[in-house]
């Protein structure tokens, strides 16, 4: 699945215009699913009512590419994630991504559990995932522990999404309640790693741009094919290191896919800050050593 990053127009309103085009590209590029609204898309830059048309539009673009849609509808006060699970189901997409309260951080998996069946009384019929990023969240619960703990206890959940570097948390994931829960990577420089020890799913910001490293990556460990899934993840991990190399991951991945891609996504928005244009052509020179062309 491909985390997609929300277009803005010169004046940063959302350009719903693009994500028709979007869609096909990404589906064109063998990518099955899209998260929509994460911390690539910027969806917590976004107030609720651009959230909402943002989903609403990859609603319809879905329908026409068979691709699964989850949209992240946390980062903000409870009552407006209740809002956007509620408006979520409501339009019809297939799952739900959840951020802890950034606030009111929970501290067990006790809390964790309560404040996600709270999120899952909104949209009852819809699956729902938790989004365990503890870079940004600074929430530190083991998910091992978590979702040994969560079985039975809400109705709805489903999963995580596993965006960490703590490979052995997350393999205690994925093994987690027999290895029911769905536990997707959210670590592009880990994939090879991560598949060899039992991952098999991934919402990666770089299969944007370059999917087809991460769809090789995963094909190889398939097939057993080890030398060849690491001689690739080492190219994505080179490719990820010079994009994010002179600004945040956000911003420079969001240049990367106007550079490579004919989606053009534009600037990120405040308080992020973009790369300069000095930045953007020390990136396409470097690409080029790694066998990156526009």
């Amino acid at each position: 699945m491909a985390p997609t990053l929300t277009a803005f127009k010169d004046d940063l309103s959302p350009n719903l215009d693009v994500i028709q085009d979007y869609a096909k590209f990404l589906a064109d590029s063998k990518i099955m699913g899209v998260l929509v609204n994460g911390t690539s898309g910027e969806g917590m830059s976004m107030n609720v009512e651009e959230r909402k048309r943002v989903t609403e539009e990859w609603v319809k673009a879905v329908k026409k590419t068979n691709q699964h849609l989850m949209v992240q509808i946390g980062g903000a006060p409870l009552p407006d994630v209740l809002e956007l699970a509620k408006h979520a189901e409501s339009v019809g997409v297939d799952s739900l991504l959840c951020l802890p309260d950034l606030y009111n951080k929970p501290n067990t998996s006790l809390d964790l559990i309560r404040y996600l069946k709270t999120v899952g009384t909104a949209a009852p019929n819809t699956p729902l995932l938790y989004y365990h990023i503890p870079s940004y969240t600074h929430v530190h619960i083991h998910m091992g522990q978590f979702l040994n703990d969560s079985v039975g206890k809400i109705p709805t959940f489903h999963g995580i999404k596993f965006t960490s570097t703590a490979l052995d948390e997350g393999v205690a994931a994925v093994k987690a309640n027999g290895g029911k829960y769905a536990v997707f990577l959210g670590a592009d420089q880990l994939m090879a790693g991560a598949y060899t020890l039992g991952f098999d799913s991934a919402i990666a910001t770089t299969l944007n741009m370059f999917p087809q490293l991460g769809i090789t990556i995963l094909e190889a460990v398939k097939q057993s094919k080890l030398d060849k899934a690491k001689e690739t993840q080492d190219i994505l991990t080179e490719v990820c290191a010079i994009v994010t190399k002179n600004g945040p991951w956000v911003p420079t991945m969001k240049v990367a896919m106007d550079l490579y891609t004919p989606i053009k996504v534009g600037k990120a928005r405040e308080p992020l800050i973009n790369i300069t244009a000095e930045h953007i052509n020390e990136m396409k020179v470097a690409l080029k050593t790694v066998g990156i062309n526009n």
